[in-house]
């Protein structure tokens, strides 16, 4: 994710996404609270491919997943979303026991 950090595979090497949200038009900490609120509806183990900024977005958005109980499958550049864009899926986590479902 950063350097110095753990290696994170390319979207190439992963299975493709059940769903899509773009973010970029957002800031933080909206950013998180829109991909939380996404993963909630989905099933354990589906895969959601999130577009970010470059920054803080970037930066944040795969953390606060993998702190949630998410997986990050890949992190990387996507130049032809537009310019500083970037493409992270995440694999939902198992709910936590006092996580209520999502409408």
């Amino acid at each position: 994710m950063s350097p110095g950090g753990p290696e994170v595979p390319r979207a190439s090497a992963a299975a493709p996404p059940a769903a899509r949200l773009d973010v970029r038009g957002l800031a933080c900490p909206m950013t998180w609270v829109r991909t939380r609120v996404e993963l909630g509806r989905m099933p354990e183990g589906a895969v959601l491919e999130v577009l970010l900024r470059d920054g803080e977005p970037r930066e944040s958005v795969p953390r606060t997943a993998v702190e949630d109980g998410h997986r990050v499958l890949c992190l990387e550049p996507a130049p032809e979303e537009g310019l500083e864009t970037w493409r992270v899926w995440l694999e939902r986590g198992a709910p936590a026991a006092e996580e209520a479902p999502w409408p």
